[in-house]
């Protein structure tokens, strides 16, 4: 596949290597192939063009670095990981450029816990109405309120999601069993999978929630969602939440 191939280059690169576009780019390592030369068995893989290897051999350190994957092009994923041990398995920070998979997850059970948690954050802003929209109408939404978070707070916006999950997700939720046709509620502990998702879903209903009838937009509203959440702000709808799903629990015990 070699979409966009032939857009133009970035002009560091372009001084430095002596190409136009991606396409020459890659034919620096991987240059084409003659068919008859192919067909009678006589071409073997160079390592580097021999016509272009000079180029290579006086490539600046910044070009030969593998640059950092962060997520949207800015925020880095190192060494953010949740605290709570019950939950570390399934809150994925890995790095990702653009957070969007195609639900290649939904094949496989359980495996949406690999899956970036920004992601799943943008995946959770998805409904419909003003507040919500289609995937790129999501990922803007998310977008926005990290630049938010970060400008208010000075840290970085996906350690904030990652503590905000962690605050809002419920230990505990009641179920009932029928015993000799008397119906009891009965505390019971929640599964970490769940835990997260529940926390997910409280996160973006209180912010389209508070959104709604406001004139603050919901790229606000996420903003300090996620902050309060983070700092266990009982003025935060999702910690609210917890809450009172913990104090019913504790009641059925």
């Amino acid at each position: 596949m070699n979409f966009g191939m032939s857009r133009p280059i970035s002009n560091q690169i372009r001084a430095e290597l002596g190409v136009s576009n991606y396409r020459e780019l890659a034919n620096l390592w991987n240059p084409p192939v003659p068919k008859q030369a192919i067909l009678s068995g006589t071409f073997k893989t160079p390592s580097v063009c021999p016509s272009r290897a000079g180029r290579l051999t006086g490539m600046s350190k910044e070009l030969k670095k593998i640059p950092e994957v962060k997520v949207f092009g800015m925020w880095p994923t190192a060494g953010i990981e949740a605290e709570d041990p019950g939950l570390k398995r399934y809150i994925s920070a890995r790095p990702i450029l653009l957070p969007h998979t195609s639900g290649r997850h939904e094949h496989q059970r359980f495996r949406k816990s690999t899956i970036n948690v920004v992601e799943r954050l943008i995946d959770d802003m998805m409904r419909p109405g003003i507040a919500g929209g289609g995937k790129a109408r999501a990922i803007s939404i998310v977008r926005n309120a990290f630049d938010l978070i970060s400008i208010k707070t000075h840290k970085n916006p996906i350690e904030i999601l990652v503590r905000a999950i962690q605050n809002a997700a419920p230990a505990e939720d009641v179920t009932r069993i029928a015993y000799g046709g008397i119906v009891y509620p009965i505390s019971i502990d929640i599964a970490p999978q769940r835990r997260v998702d529940i926390a997910l879903r409280h996160i973006t209903q209180g912010a389209r929630a508070a959104s709604h009838n406001n004139p603050r937009s919901v790229d606000e509203c996420l903003a300090d969602e996620l902050i309060l959440a983070a700092a266990r702000d009982p003025k935060s709808a999702s910690v609210r939440k917890r809450d009172e799903i913990e104090r019913i629990a504790l009641s059925s015990r």
